[in-house]
């Protein structure tokens, strides 16, 4: 038992630490709403950043406690091709999935442009780009399909082979990572693709790298379109 929470801890803390921010955020919102504090929209786009640092600095921290990342694993270009081909076609269908009916609440988007000071403004921008390139794949990767995604077929999932499939893990993790989405569906749609790539590959690495490659062409079509909702 302790074995396995040393090992569940680092898979964990990133998470959610990531979450606690997300929350913070709402609360915030909420309490504004209530004319209980006074916090602007442009205000709240300055927690991202803070968030992406403390994420961050909990990867480097835990960075030795990882070892299904393995570097070796990008060298076999015909999974990698494939882990870069999925991470278009799920950017592909992102874009094109923001239907009412698969969408929580409003789209709140996160709009640096209003920041006036150009500084400012490209820290955040710059900010936004490096947490959805690499924080935030690294930061869910080793959460959804390191930990939780082995968890549960085993609570002692460090004695489950990364990649082993059930039906159960399997649509677990597809509904909750869609649902950790105001996109829902997308969410599901990205989970499921995720999921598969794992199961051809046996790797977090690649994953990580698929994660990355949605989030990145995510990020420059936001820039170059404006369409701030899928930010």
């Amino acid at each position: 038992m302790v074995v396995t929470k040393n090992i569940t801890f680092p898979r964990i803390l990133p998470f959610a630490l990531y979450m606690a921010f997300i929350g913070i955020e709402e609360l915030l919102r909420y309490l504004t709403s209530k004319g209980m504090v006074n916090v602007s929209t442009d205000d709240l786009l300055y927690l991202y950043p803070i968030k992406i640092a403390v994420v961050g600095l909990s990867l480097i921290v835990l960075w030795p406690r990882y070892d299904e990342l393995k570097a070796l694993d990008l060298s076999r270009i015909p999974h990698t091709a494939a882990s870069v081909l999925i991470g278009i076609v799920v950017f592909v269908l992102w874009i094109n999935m923001d239907w009412a009916f698969a969408t929580f609440g409003t789209l709140q988007g996160y709009n640096p442009l209003t920041i006036g000071d150009d500084t400012l403004r490209n820290v955040l921008i710059g900010s936004r780009l490096l947490g959805a390139v690499i924080v935030v794949p690294i930061m869910e990767e080793l959460f959804w399909r390191s930990f939780l995604i082995r968890y549960v077929i085993r609570p002692e999932f460090s004695e489950v082979p990364i990649g082993r499939f059930t039906w159960l893990s399997f649509l677990v993790i597809t509904v909750l990572f869609g649902l950790e989405h105001n996109l829902w569906l997308a969410g599901m749609m990205a989970g499921a693709a995720y999921n598969i790539l794992l199961y051809y590959t046996k790797s977090i690495a690649q994953c990580i790298i698929a994660h990355a490659v949605t989030n990145l062409a995510l990020g420059i079509y936001v820039l170059q379109s404006g369409q701030w909702k899928f930010w």
